[in-house]
């Protein structure tokens, strides 16, 4: 598969697309900052230069152009403002979803965050990422041209993955290694039963191959 990821220097993403690489998948990462380019091509990932804060539906579709699936996970990080949430997280990833729908990408999958809600109360600037990603997550759900999955994990841990899972429509909060939500990701990509679900992921005890598959049969 030919895998097109937005934020491709991310701390996700660069875990995916070792993956993807690892089993003979082509994929390619967006980023805005040309230094990032040898991070990817380490990661075994084709750099592509493209800022979606300023990049039309037309560019980024384009990028997406014979890709067989799309992921979106990009993320303004956590020392932006509210503005950012907006353009980043929110705004970036309809564009995305509009330029795959566009290049015919039907498979797109969204890292999101546990609590993600376009309702979500309170003026903080955590507030306004879950707003975000929540009316992010509500624009893709509603595009009957992808083939979604969105993908909310609990609290992420940079600490080494275990393969071991807890991947269900609603888990209740708790930690996740990146390392795990990758796997995750890499294993929803063959699980195209599992497009049309809203999932949250934290650490369990269930393989990640097994917790895609079950999910999938629900």
């Amino acid at each position: 598969m030919r895998i097109v990821i937005a934020g491709g220097h991310g701390q996700i993403a660069l875990r995916l697309e070792r993956l993807l690489a690892a089993r003979g998948d082509e994929a390619a990462g967006l980023i805005r900052n040309s230094a990032h380019e040898a991070d990817l091509r380490d990661a075994g990932a084709e750099p592509v230069l493209c800022d979606l804060e300023s990049a039309s539906v037309d560019e980024v579709a384009r990028h997406l152009e014979g890709a067989d699936a799309a992921v979106f996970a990009a993320g303004a990080g956590p020392g932006s403002g509210v503005d950012r949430k907006n353009t980043v997280d929110r705004d970036a990833a309809v564009l995305f979803a509009d330029a795959a729908e566009r290049a015919g990408a039907r498979r797109y999958l969204v890292v999101s965050s546990m609590g993600a809600d376009p309702d979500h109360p309170g003026d903080d600037i955590f507030d306004a990422y879950l707003r975000a990603k929540g009316e992010a997550d509500a624009y893709v759900r509603g595009r009957d041209a992808l083939d979604w999955t969105v993908l909310r994990p609990g609290m992420l841990t940079d600490d080494a993955g275990t393969g071991l899972v807890r991947l269900e429509a609603s888990t209740g909060r708790g930690p996740i290694p990146r390392d795990d939500v990758a796997a995750v990701l890499a294993e929803l990509l063959e699980t195209p039963a599992t497009a049309g679900l809203t999932l949250e992921l934290i650490s369990g005890s269930t393989p990640v191959s097994v917790a895609a598959k079950s999910v999938a049969g629900n």
